[in-house]
């Protein structure tokens, strides 16, 4: 399996390229930020026509990290639908979908600030899962030690011989990991932004996403 694996609150975890977290001891799946649903909720609040695949290309990566790593065990980390109302209003093929990848595994749905109060189909629906010395939840809360998070979509910006170019990534310290968007359009703030700044210590790491996971240091936190 192409992966980086790391060490979080003694938790051998694997980044994978696609941008789901990986805890094979626990043999638990984590996805965050899928926004399903975004292209249509753009079309019709007359923002930008997205392309009307991203719940298909979102939903087909899932599937792809589900059987490479059978977990017993899934999260979604928050805003897994664009907006509240897009959990009860999808498609009977996505409802489907989603119902199949679910059978035979727990399957947990954090809610995020798009999605607060939806009603997604099936699995189990919380604000916060704990497992071991590792909180999941969507948003990062003041002093947690051991949490790991979603909603801030970070992007390392590259610099390089074509010009700059960004990558999702993984960030991450002694005590906070934060996960790339997992959805398709889902947009990212810049590693060096004060937000992400704030959150992280100076020894923190970035897991770049993409073909293949590639570890550095997060300059976002060195200052």
């Amino acid at each position: 399996m192409n992966r980086c694996d790391f060490t979080f609150r003694d938790a051998r975890l694997a980044a994978l390229p696609s941008g789901a977290l990986w805890w094979e001891s626990e043999r638990l799946l984590c996805v965050s930020d899928l926004h399903l649903g975004k292209s249509v909720r753009a079309a019709r609040s007359g923002g930008a026509v997205l392309p009307p695949y991203e719940t298909t290309d979102t939903l087909s990566r899932l599937d792809s990290d589900l059987a490479e790593t059978t977990p017993e065990t899934v999260i979604c980390l928050g805003d897994s639908f664009d907006h509240r109302d897009d959990a009860s209003e999808v498609s009977e093929d996505v409802r489907l979908w989603l119902m199949r990848m679910q059978a035979g595994r727990r399957w947990i749905w954090i809610e995020g600030n798009h999605d607060a109060g939806g009603a997604a189909p099936g699995g189990s629906h919380r604000r916060e899962h704990t497992t071991g010395a590792v909180v999941f939840r969507h948003i990062a809360a003041a002093g947690a030690v051991g949490e790991v998070t979603g909603h801030y979509h970070p992007k390392a910006v590259l610099t390089g011989r074509g010009g700059r170019a960004s990558r999702p990534c993984f960030l991450y310290d002694e005590a906070r990991l934060i996960l790339p968007a997992y959805g398709t359009y889902t947009g990212g703030l810049r590693w060096s932004d004060p937000a992400l700044r704030g959150l992280l210590g100076r020894e923190a790491r970035a897991i770049l996403t993409g073909r293949r996971c590639i570890e550095v240091p997060a300059p976002a936190c060195a200052a």
